[in-house]
């Protein structure tokens, strides 16, 4: 996109006067974090930025009206330092990065990666709340005061966890906290054991029950889960059709024999290896899709919250809550561009659903529409800004 295109121009303006009235964007000791600035090409064009106050951050962004811009995780004593250390780390918080395009969803192969689409949006935000009520809280015991969550302000979430836990933990520690979540380095064979009955030669397969703590519960109850969902979420599986309908018509019996820990009221051929398999895709299936170099880098920049994506014209709108997620709406609550109408030549296949409206699918038409809604495709590239109108 040209610097003279009418659309970066427009755009440039429209952040101007969104930076100019908003205070939602100026994070925590703000002297103390490092800041990145991007342009339309590039997410972080430069680093090593430090602002001392508000105002002056303030000032920074009503001048240059960045299309992105990120904050470092981390706070430091001189974050304007180069190399890295001598910004002098004091410690970081603990970020999670819950993309919808790293989810492999159906939809995705219909509308593409660079579309976001409401399943793609309900989705990732299933997985960003389980990530808070299955793992942060239950499983690491931090609080809901200490767990933050924004919208990325494209397709997806970021949680940021905010400790004295954490604050100090080196790259080594992190990453064990990404692989826990991810399933990564599960020993089934300590899941799962043979146990011979009492009197008799039969052996059973003893496992986990769904009042077990860490992953052991989580498999449990993920199962019965799945067993009351229905035969087709069996077969998704991988499992046999004749198996996955014996065990869904029997689905009582197996969920009390799992509530006991006895994985074993249903014959099948060759048990423990047909369990090990099941499980082993299961694990993987409900393990959270984050993004693990984001987790495990004490020092990576990130979206600021409260800021303009690039890619949108969204808000990386913050909660006041994580509870609060459950019924937001980013096509509604992370609306930033709420004023005038813009002529566009658009071309999408795609409609697009916002506050409540939809617009599209366009074959090359000129159309005028709402400014947020004409910006969002003209960030996607699906549209060429022929005309502000006030």
């Amino acid at each position: 996109m040209a610097p003279n295109d009418p659309g970066m121009q427009l755009l440039s303006k429209l952040l101007s006067d969104f930076y100019r009235k908003s205070n939602a964007y100026f994070p925590d000791r703000i002297e103390e974090r490092e800041f990145g600035i991007g342009d339309l090409e590039r997410k972080i064009a430069y680093r090593h930025l430090q602002f001392k106050s508000n105002e002056e951050f303030r000032k920074h962004m009503i001048v240059n009206a960045p299309p992105y811009v990120s904050c470092s995780s981390a706070y430091y004593h001189f974050p304007a330092g180069r190399p890295m250390s001598a910004k002098g780390w004091i410690g970081s918080e603990l970020i999670f990065d819950l993309d919808a395009n790293d989810m492999q969803l159906d939809c995705q192969k219909v509308h593409g990666g660079s579309w976001v689409c409401s399943n793609c949006l309900e989705n990732v935000k299933a997985e960003t709340l389980k990530l808070i009520e299955d793992f942060l809280i239950p499983d690491f015991g931090f609080s809901e005061k200490e767990i933050k969550v924004n919208f990325s302000g494209n397709r997806g979430y970021h949680v940021h966890v905010n400790s004295d836990v954490i604050m100090r933990l080196d790259t080594d520690a992190r990453k064990e906290v990404s692989d826990y979540i991810s399933g990564n380095g599960i020993d089934f064979e300590q899941i799962f054991r043979e146990e011979v009955i009492s009197g008799s030669r039969i052996r059973k397969l003893v496992g986990p029950r769904p009042d077990e703590n860490g992953w052991r519960g989580k498999i449990a109850r993920k199962f019965i889960t799945i067993i009351n969902s229905g035969k087709e979420d069996l077969e998704q599986m991988g499992i046999d059709k004749s198996i996955a309908k014996k065990l869904y018509e029997k689905r009582a019996l197996v969920e009390m024999g799992i509530r006991n820990g006895n994985w074993d009221m249903v014959y099948i051929k060759n048990k423990t290896d047909f369990w090990k398999s099941v499980i082993k895709k299961q694990a993987v299936a409900q393990s959270d899709r984050i993004d693990k170099n984001v987790t495990n880098d004490t020092g990576h920049m990130i979206r600021l919250a409260g800021s303009i994506h690039g890619g949108s014209g969204l808000v990386a709108r913050k909660m006041a809550a994580y509870r609060n997620m459950e019924r937001f709406d980013p096509m509604k609550d992370a609306v930033a561009f709420k004023e005038g109408q813009i002529k566009i030549r658009a071309d999408t296949k795609n409609v697009l659903n916002m506050n409540g409206k939809e617009y599209g699918p366009y074959n090359h038409e000129v159309v005028t529409i709402e400014t947020a809604p004409a910006m969002y495709l003209y960030l996607k590239g699906l549209a060429e800004v022929v005309e502000a109108i006030q």
